[in-house]
């Protein structure tokens, strides 16, 4: 057996909220169709229980397996039921770090994933339990740093792209830098109630978790309590607060839920005495796209009808949208 490496991945947040929902019911916004852009490979996609998008991959020839696209993971990530389908034996062992716990797993060498319309080989994929995941597997950021992905919310795709394939911004009201750091995409040019932010952009996290640094500085009170379970199957609990307001850019929401917990997933991007936060898939919901280019470091925004780029717009925990 291989040597012990090191995979960290900020994994999923899955599991349920125990939290006031709003009865204020959105109005559907009209929208006018997208323009495509061009050697764009739409994938149509199920979403599951817990909101996330799952896309088809074959590995070896085989499958389809159900994967879904995390921006919060650095390594892919298989399941059990891949490696007992194709007699898989672990390669070596490494360290996962999870959303609220860190473990030894066993380690997979993968070769001949297809994903799109590429082929990966290569891969040395953590071994998780499907039970924890949801899914047959994690597409991680070890597959998705040459790449531009697109979220339709309203359509209910994914599009992928190669990074040197032009970007359409048009329709985009909002496009926001980010750098780089462990593979993740982080904007630092947010606030939080007048703080300033490390945002991450995770498609695998359901709702959006800060660190105790962000708490402390917030000086804010709970007024909710969440449980969640990462994909160790470890049980996270803390506090939800709601703040006044998230500037991202030119952008601002108000009224923005997040729950509170003390995360082994941020401490090992850097973030434990500064603030920061996971922006997870019920509040990003709120927007028509969302556009990640790894190439450019560009996250683009494109908003509802009912909003302009500096108006507030009101969430509520599970990101039901609200106008103010």
């Amino acid at each position: 057996m291989a040597a012990r490496s090191i995979v960290t991945a900020i994994a999923l947040l899955l599991g349920s909220v125990t939290s006031a929902q709003s009865s204020a019911q959105p109005e559907a916004p009209v929208t006018e169709p997208a323009l495509p852009d061009e050697d764009v490979i739409d994938i149509a996609f199920d979403r599951d229980r817990y909101e996330r998008m799952t896309v088809p991959v074959t590995i070896a020839g085989q499958g389809p397996y159900r994967f879904f696209i995390d921006t919060g993971a650095q390594a892919t990530v298989v399941t059990d039921r891949i490696t007992d389908d194709l007699a898989l034996e672990p390669s070596g062992r490494a360290m996962l770090v999870a959303m609220g716990s860190r473990r030894l797993v066993d380690t997979i060498a993968i070769d001949q994933l297809e994903f799109a319309d590429r082929t990966l080989s290569g891969l040395t994929s953590p071994l998780l339990d499907r039970r924890n995941i949801g899914a047959d597997g994690i597409l991680g950021l070890d597959t998705l740093q040459d790449m531009r992905v697109l979220i339709d919310f309203e359509e209910d795709r994914i599009s992928v792209a190669d990074a040197d394939t032009r970007i359409n911004k048009r329709g985009y009201e909002i496009v926001v830098r980010a750098r780089a750091q462990l593979g993740q995409m982080i904007i630092t040019d947010a606030r939080l109630n007048g703080v300033r932010t490390a945002v991450i952009i995770d498609t695998g996290a359901q709702n959006t978790v800060g660190n105790f640094a962000l708490l402390k500085r917030m000086r804010a009170r709970a007024e909710e309590k969440f449980t969640s379970t990462d994909v160790h199957g470890t049980q996270i609990s803390g506090d939800v607060t709601f703040a006044r307001s998230l500037k991202i850019g030119s952008m601002e929401l108000s009224n923005v839920p997040i729950g509170f917990a003390d995360s082994p997933a941020l401490a090992a991007l850097g973030y434990t005495d500064e603030p920061a936060l996971i922006l997870g898939m019920a509040n990003l919901t709120l927007f028509r796209r969302v556009a990640i280019d790894f190439a450019s470091r560009e996250v683009l925004f494109d908003l509802p009808d009912s909003a302009l780029p500096r108006d507030p717009v009101n969430l509520n925990w599970k990101g039901t949208r609200t106008r103010s």
